[in-house]
């Protein structure tokens, strides 16, 4: 399937797509390796929370503060 003939499927057939790849992809037991970018990403966010310089807020509130 290429990008033509994605774009010429509705929105609807477009998530049923998505979903067919993700059971497939989930039904194989293959591991997937995160991405170097991901892991510096939580690497700095887990430095910051030990820094105190970062916090969790509850879903709630953050759309709350929007």
């Amino acid at each position: 399937m290429n990008r033509e003939a994605i774009r010429k499927m509705t929105q609807q057939e477009r998530l049923q797509a998505m979903e067919n790849l993700w059971d497939v992809l989930t039904s194989e037991g293959t591991e997937f390796d995160s991405p170097l970018w991901h892991q510096e990403i939580l690497a700095s966010r887990a430095g910051n929370l030990e820094k105190g310089n970062a916090r969790f807020v509850p879903l709630g509130e953050l759309k709350a503060e929007k």
